[in-house]
């Protein structure tokens, strides 16, 4: 039977967040002081990304210590450093003698043009997530963490965008459990997976109604040479099934089926969509199921990146335009 569950009931990993609400920025960090086995499977054209080649099948490592999603862009990867220094300090990561190095992966949302933009993710607040994992475990759906200047519908520039955020859903078939957390960056417009219904995105310019972007796109075949490429979409399947990279980088690229259903257009050069699949358990369960429900739980975390965003930042979030 299955029945929903808190992303934070999967045992093995901790989930901490910290965010600068002003300035519109923040991280989210997923930790398994253990190690724990992730693959990763990149569709957008332009993620900005640290260490991804670890969970590379042919690559040595068979573990990692913590996945990292943050805003900034590319100057939020030295966020990741926070993280390797808390974890440092608390003897985790892998043993080479001297010390143990804290294997961190991580991908980061285009966040700039929403609040300050010389303010982002660093050292500091990645140390600060890395804490709150560890030792006040505080994820949010919402405005927080790596959602906490996440937009949506950004075809038209950001005058007609909505606000998004970070969302997570998890559900357990007997001892199997399987979740997905992600934060909603997207060019595009967001679709309730269930009803087909859209219910974020591109608005018109009087910001009275929504406007369909792959519409928009259709007006005109000309090549845009500099596209808004001001988005992706990042987020993890967590899973207690026992799986290796090779299997966790097959369940991250089906996964993206969620993407597609919840998303249009997806996966575009402007995009950076990445998932990470992480396997912290020794459940014996099939890789196609496990594939097909991750496929189906990281829609519904969509969906409630979207529900649980609040008004922010002069960006109209789902639960205010549809009052």
């Amino acid at each position: 039977m299955e029945r929903e569950i808190s992303i934070c009931d999967i045992k093995g990993i901790c989930i901490g967040q910290a965010e600068n609400s002003s300035a519109g920025t923040g991280c989210t960090v997923l930790i398994s002081k253990d190690g724990m086995r992730a693959g990763l499977d990149v569709r957008g054209g332009g993620p900005a990304s640290r260490d991804s080649q670890l969970l590379n099948p042919l690559t040595a490592a068979q573990f990692v210590h913590a996945i990292l999603l943050a805003g900034g862009s590319a100057f939020g990867l030295g966020a990741a450093n926070g993280v390797m220094e808390y974890l440092e300090e608390h003897d985790i990561g892998f043993d080479v003698g001297v010390t143990k190095v804290p294997l961190v992966v991580q991908s980061d949302i285009f966040d700039l043009t929403v609040g300050d933009k010389s303010v982002r993710p660093d050292r500091a607040m990645g140390y600060a997530a890395a804490k709150n994992a560890m030792e006040a475990p505080n994820y949010k759906d919402g405005n927080f963490g790596a959602g906490c200047g996440a937009t949506v519908g950004k075809l038209g520039g950001m005058d007609t965008c909505m606000k998004s955020g970070i969302g997570s859903y998890a559900i357990q078939i007997d001892s199997l459990q399987i979740g997905a957390i992600v934060a909603v960056n997207a060019l595009g417009d967001i679709y309730d997976h269930k009803t087909g219904q859209k219910i974020a995105g591109l608005l018109t310019p009087d910001k009275s109604a929504f406007r369909d972007s792959v519409s928009l796109m259709k007006e005109s075949i000309a090549v845009h040479e500099n596209r808004f490429a001001e988005n992706t979409t990042i987020g993890a399947i967590i899973t207690n099934a026992a799986f290796d990279k090779s299997q966790l980088c097959k369940i991250a690229g089906m996964t993206h089926n969620g993407y597609a259903r919840s998303i249009r257009p997806v996966h575009t050069s402007a995009d950076g969509d990445s998932i990470y699949a992480l396997s912290v358990g020794d459940i014996c369960a099939d890789m196609d199921l496990v594939g097909t429900l991750a496929a189906e739980v990281m829609s519904e975390a969509i969906t409630r990146a979207i529900t649980s965003a609040e008004t922010a930042y002069g960006f109209t979030s789902a639960a205010d335009f549809n009052k």
